[in-house]
């Protein structure tokens, strides 16, 4: 008996002059690109939000939507997502990161901002499965 697929809220955002989504990619704390997905849209909403657009999609159209952008893992239910850039500031750097006062006995170290740390949240990283 085949197993049900997983169906996902994925954040999308529409794509400027054009009747066309796409879904929201996201960063690691240690810069790896990869999908967001929630697996109940009340998830969603607590970590990007109430007026964040999304779309229910499985894994595996998921999936296949991230594979052209070199994008292979999909961070599941994340506790925090931080905004996009600016869009018009053109500037695709990462955002300023605050740091702490710098005391006598070191300089100025950066505050982590961002998602909790990996072992708080779940991840999956599959394979491609052979029934296709």
């Amino acid at each position: 008996m085949d197993e049900a697929p997983t169906i996902y809220a994925v954040p999308v955002r529409d794509l400027p002059g054009r009747l066309v989504r796409t879904v929201r990619t996201g960063r690691s704390p240690q810069g790896q690109r990869l999908g967001i997905a929630f697996t109940r849209p009340e998830l969603l909403a607590a970590a990007m939000g109430p007026d964040q657009p999304w779309e229910e999609l499985c894994e595996s159209a998921l999936r296949r939507m991230l594979r052209p952008l070199g994008i292979d893992v999909i961070q599941v239910d994340p506790l925090l997502v931080a905004p996009p850039l600016d869009p018009s500031s053109g500037d695709r750097a990462a955002p300023n990161v605050p740091t702490a006062p710098a005391g006598p006995w070191s300089e100025a170290v950066p505050v982590p901002v961002g998602p909790a740390p990996a072992t708080a949240q779940a991840r999956t990283k599959r394979t491609a499965s052979a029934t296709t």
